[in-house]
C-alpha cells in the first residue's frame, strides 16, 4: 500500500502543500485551528509525520493545570472517578490539560478547606467533591478572590462564589429510587434511608425527593429517619445489622452515600428468603456494587455515566477560566444511568 504523501495530507485537510510544510518545519506561524485540522487528517490517512504534527499542535495549544479534590483514597469508586477525570483531560484536543488529582481521607471541613486552598495556589481552576459547609464556602470565596474558580462536582455547594456545578439532577434521582422501591414491593412495610452526611447536598436532595414521592404515591410504606454512615462501611454494617435484628417489616433500603459494602455484608448474614424481600437501591457503581448487582441483592444503582460526566466536568472547567468566562454560576446536569442486575 502506497504511503500517504504531503500532497495527500494537504488534500485531505483542505489546505495547501505549503501550509503542511510550514507545520512540519515548525519555523513559521500557523493558526492553531489549521494545525488541528491537519492533525486530524494525518491521523485519518495514516500520515508518517504525525509525531511532528502532534508536537506542533501541543506547542500551539493553550496549557492549563486543573486541580481535582476527591474523597477517600481507599474507596474504589473515588479511584475510578480519578482515573476517568485524568482520561478526560488527556482526551482534550484543543488544549493541553495537566490534571492534579488529590484525595482527602480526613473528611473534616477544616482539612478539605486547607487542601482546596493549596490546590488553588498551583492550579488554574479546581473541581471538588465536598460537603456544603461554611468553612468550605469561605475557601471557595477566597479562591475566587485569587482568580481561581471552583467547580462543584457530583454534589453542589451553596457558596455563591462557586463557578459551576456538574452532576446529576438529584431531585429526579431520589424520586426515581422511590418509584423503583414502590413498584417492586407489595403491602405495607418499612424503608430505611442511609446517607453519608447531612451536609452533602446531593444526598439531602435525593433523600427529600425520595420521601416526597412515597408520600404521594405509596403511603403504605413508612420511611424511617435518615441515618448517616459518615461514608464508613463499618458504620453502615453496624446500623443495618441492628435494623435486621430489631425489625421484621423492613422491605426497602435506600443508600445515597458511602457504605454500600457494609450494607451488603449485613444482608448476606440473613437468610436468603428474608434478603429477597428487601429491595435495595444505591448510587453509583464500584466493584462491590457490581458484585451486589450480579448477585441480585441490589435492585438498582443510579449512576453517573463516568466518561460523560468527567468530560463535562473538564469542559466546564475550561469554560469558567479566561476572559470569556460567564458571570453567572453554571449549572450543568447530566442524566443518570439506571443499572440493574439484568443490564449490568
Amino acid at each position: 500500500m502506497r504511503r500517504p504523501t504531503i500532497r495527500d495530507l494537504a488534500q485531505a485537510a483542505g489546505v495547501s502543500v505549503a501550509t503542511v510544510n510550514r507545520i512540519l518545519s515548525g519555523t513559521v506561524s500557523v493558526r492553531p485551528k489549521t494545525v488541528q485540522r491537519v492533525q486530524s487528517a494525518a491521523e485519518e490517512i495514516g500520515f508518517y509525520g504525525i509525531g511532528a504534527i502532534d508536537d506542533r499542535a501541543k506547542k500551539l495549544s493553550p496549557h492549563h493545570r486543573f486541580g481535582f479534590l476527591l474523597q477517600q483514597s481507599t474507596r474504589e469508586l473515588y479511584k475510578l472517578f480519578g482515573k476517568k477525570i485524568i482520561a478526560a483531560c488527556r482526551d482534550r484536543r484543543d488544549e493541553i490539560v495537566e490534571p492534579i488529582v488529590e484525595f482527602v481521607d480526613l473528611l473534616t471541613p477544616e482539612t478539605i478547606s486547607s487542601r482546596l486552598i493549596a490546590l488553588g495556589d498551583t492550579c488554574d481552576v479546581v473541581g471538588v467533591i465536598a460537603p456544603d459547609h461554611p468553612i468550605i464556602g469561605q475557601a471557595i470565596r477566597s479562591l475566587k478572590e485569587m482568580g481561581k474558580p471552583v467547580v462543584a462536582y457530583i454534589t453542589d455547594q451553596s457558596a455563591p462564589e462557586r463557578a459551576a456545578y456538574v452532576g446529576t439532577d438529584n431531585w429526579k434521582l431520589g424520586r426515581t429510587a422511590a418509584f423503583l422501591i414502590a413498584q417492586t414491593t407489595q403491602g405495607p412495610g418499612r424503608i430505611a434511608v442511609f446517607i453519608g452526611n447531612h451536609r452533602y447536598q446531593c444526598q439531602d436532595v435525593s433523600d427529600a425527593s425520595f420521601r416526597s414521592y412515597l408520600r404521594e404515591h405509596a403511603p403504605r410504606l413508612t420511611v424511617e429517619e435518615s441515618r448517616p454512615t459518615h461514608e464508613e462501611s463499618s458504620e453502615a454494617y453496624r446500623m443495618v445489622a441492628e435494623l435486621l435484628k430489631t425489625t421484621d417489616d423492613l422491605v426497602g433500603i435506600l443508600i445515597v452515600g458511602g457504605g454500600i459494602t457494609g450494607v451488603l455484608r449485613a444482608l448476606r448474614e440473613v437468610p436468603a428468603k428474608r434478603r429477597a424481600g428487601i429491595k435495595l437501591v444505591c448510587r453509583d457503581i464500584g466493584p462491590d456494587t457490581r458484585k451486589g448487582l450480579s448477585e441480585g441483592m441490589i435492585t438498582a444503582a443510579l449512576c453517573h455515566p463516568l466518561e460523560a460526566t468527567s468530560a463535562l466536568l473538564v469542559q466546564t472547567m475550561i469554560d469558567v477560566i479566561g476572559p470569556q468566562a460567564p458571570v453567572a454560576t453554571l449549572q450543568r446536569s447530566i442524566p443518570f444511568e439506571i443499572v440493574t442486575p439484568e443490564n449490568i
